[in-house]
């Protein structure tokens, strides 16, 4: 059986065939496998709809059953030029001859035409049938060895990312070794929209978007709910784990990003102000500021590490085709720290983040896997020191028994990091935390200890995040539980409900004990039928209802229902908040 990334590819090739077939004088774009599948960008002429996808997966079928064989030709340029002008291709002629005039191999991020090794200009065709595209390869021996597919949507896509071309119908298609792995797939597709963190923001009343200020969230109050009860655990961990709250300024003059090598590198995602003739940027990270705050007085070894913590907003200039929800915004808080270290703590420390990062994680039950991003091709500072803070992080990793990947010129342009990505409930991977190890801030801010020989040393700074930022870390949040938060981060942990109007006055009784005791509460006191109320909460996916009638008001009960619909009966109210308050101790 052929790799599934070969069958990918391949199927984006059958994919682009059947739209050929159906629509006469459609032009072909490019056409890559992707992660989970493949998709292919063409001039069709005219608007497809939905609809049509399954007309193009029956004619896909079709041509799978017919067996075609993939078969690879060289043509040297000018002749593959000339076979595709014939056809009308005039995106692979375009293609073509931009490889003719520029000599490269890649001509873009997706689509790659071989070039003869001893270079005699040639490049690879593949014809399928009468199908006949400009590609390097490898493909299946034909249509026949390609999978179970399904396509799974239409969208636009400007030829080569430049909104100033031609607008290309982009078809994204999956396509899996076996029909249970296909169904497994489409499965978690549907979960994922049933999960859609941007839906249940706007049904669980936790935030909303406007257009008055794109890429920025406002959180109503149950959204802040979540993220206040985040910060508690996190402040609650820094003070436990030694750090120190700072905050400092948004808006800070450009010679400050000037000098830490972020202008250079970072300034078009910055937003920038003139004031009093003189260019200001709106900070978009806490570390050029950090280290001013580590200079602001005269530090000593004895004073090392010191572990400077800051939540704070920041303002990034994404552009507007990248946002996403609360996964990709133009305001942000980060739960970002900065520790400040002599070399010989590198390795206690970097433990100590992989520790508390450990330990927030299994919180949430997150599965974890660690890479190593080493020195990128554009970076600053001497590469001997980049070498010296990559063995360091991996030591740290091997120390702590942590496998680990590499990836390669991957890391910050100050210095390399580990990064760490989670898996979801449905297995998705994200990727959250990060440790930094910087020698280049220290060195262009010329930071100082004294050591214990009475001369200056220059510290190690390290970068950290646990959450990230808190708004990503909350869509996350939102699509991990697809809503239904644990007790103790539920926005409202319980709501009462009163079976008639004369049970209203118990119910705020039983609501002020719950208070009292730390719990959040609602009281649904709607002229309602209490089978409604009950519907209600569980669409709000509240964990407790309880629901008090004439027998609780004589016996001091409540009777208790889960979100998941079973049903505990009546218990004596003490019972009940002693249950709720261990579970939010035990963070369940």
């Amino acid at each position: 059986m052929p790799d599934i990334e070969t069958m990918r590819h391949s199927a984006a090739h059958v994919m682009a065939a059947a739209v050929q077939r159906l629509f006469p004088g459609t032009k072909l774009g490019i056409g890559p496998a992707i992660e989970n599948g493949f998709y292919y960008d063409l001039d069709v002429p005219r608007r497809l709809t939905p609809e049509d996808l399954a007309a193009i997966e029956a004619e896909m079928a079709r041509i799978v059953t017919e067996r075609l064989p993939f078969e690879r030709e060289e043509l040297p340029l000018e002749d593959a030029i000339a076979l595709f002008a014939a056809r009308g291709e005039n995106y692979k002629v375009e293609l073509l001859r931009d490889l003719r005039e520029r000599g490269t191999t890649r001509l873009d991020s997706h689509e790659d035409v071989d070039v003869d090794p001893a270079n005699t200009r040639t490049a690879s065709i593949y014809r399928t049938g009468e199908f006949v595209d400009l590609c390097r390869g490898p493909h299946v021996a034909d249509s026949g060895q390609i999978g179970p597919f399904k396509l799974l949507s239409i969208a636009g896509a400007y030829w080569r990312g430049d909104e100033h071309r031609p607008q290309l119908q982009r078809i994204y298609g999956t396509v899996w070794p076996t029909q249970e792995e296909l169904d497994r797939y489409l499965w978690r597709i549907e979960e994922a929209k049933r999960r859609d963190h941007r839906r249940l923001g706007r049904e669980l009343r936790l935030f909303f978007f406007d257009d008055v200020a794109p890429g920025q969230p406002f959180l109503l109050p149950k959204g802040m709910t979540i993220i206040r009860a985040l910060e508690e655990l996190s402040r609650r961990e820094h003070a436990r784990r030694g750090y120190q709250e700072i905050s400092t300024p948004s808006l800070v003059k450009a010679a400050l990003w000037e000098r830490s090598g972020h202008w250079g590198f970072y300034r078009e995602n910055m937003f920038l102000s003139e004031v009093e003739d003189e260019q200001y940027g709106f900070k978009p990270m806490n570390c050029p500021e950090s280290t001013l705050v580590y200079s602001s007085e005269t530090r000593s070894y004895r004073d090392l590490p010191l572990r400077l913590a800051e939540t704070t907003r920041l303002l990034r200039n994404e552009r507007s085709g990248t946002l996403n929800g609360l996964l990709r915004v133009r305001q942000l808080t980060m739960d970002d720290a900065h520790i400040f270290c002599r070399p010989d703590q590198i390795q206690a420390e970097v433990s100590g983040v992989l520790d508390f990062q450990r330990a927030i994680y299994d919180l949430f039950g997150f599965p974890r896997r660690y890479y190593l991003s080493t020195r990128p091709e554009k970076a600053l500072g001497d590469p001997a020191l980049w070498a010296q803070a990559e063995r360091a992080l991996a030591e740290a990793l091997e120390a702590n028994g942590i496998a680990y990947e590499l990836k390669p010129g991957e890391g910050a342009f100050y210095g390399p990091k580990i990064d760490v990505d989670i898996d979801d409930a449905l297995g998705r991977s994200w990727q959250l935390a990060t440790i930094q190890l910087d020698f280049q801030q220290p060195e262009r801010f010329a930071l100082e200890y004294i050591g214990d020989d009475g001369q200056p040393h220059r510290p190690v700074m390290i970068h950290r995040a646990i959450y990230g930022t808190y708004e990503r870390f909350l869509g996350i949040l939102t699509e991990h539980y697809a809503g239904a938060f644990p007790l103790w981060l539920a926005p409202v942990q319980a709501v009462v409900i009163p079976v008639a109007d004369r049970h209203v006055p118990y119910a705020e009784q039983v609501a002020a004990q719950l208070r009292a005791a730390g719990l959040r509460v609602e009281v649904d006191g709607r002229s309602e039928r209490m089978q409604a109320k009950i519907r209600d909460a569980q669409l709000q996916k509240v964990p407790y209802m309880l629901v008090v009638g004439d027998k609780e008001v004589e016996a001091g009960t409540v009777a208790v229902r889960e979100r998941s619909g079973e049903n505990r009966g009546p218990q004596p109210l003490a019972d009940f908040v002693r249950l709720a308050t261990e579970r939010v101790a035990r963070y369940e």
